[in-house]
């Protein structure tokens, strides 16, 4: 994560914006009011997702469960199988 000041942010406000963007790279912002981040907007729809997940009861345990599994139990995908 990359650290710059309100008045060095404001002299390259483009270039910052495009690294951002590009390169996924968080900003830290510092002043005297107080930091502020900017992130791209994939690495904040991800975040958001994420705490989405985690949010649902059963969600985190489940995935750790099959993070353990043996790819072996895995069942193939059926597009036809009935919800």
């Amino acid at each position: 994560m990359s650290i710059t000041n309100v008045t060095a942010l404001r002299k390259n406000l483009y270039g910052t914006v495009e690294n951002v963007a590009q390169y996924n790279e968080a900003v830290t912002v510092t002043s005297k009011s107080g930091n502020v981040v900017i992130l791209s907007e994939s690495e904040y729809n991800s975040m958001i997702e994420t705490l989405y997940l985690m949010s649902a009861p059963g969600v985190y345990e489940e995935l750790m469960r099959a993070k353990k599994a043996d790819p072996s139990e895995y069942e193939d995908y059926d597009p036809d199988e009935e919800w």
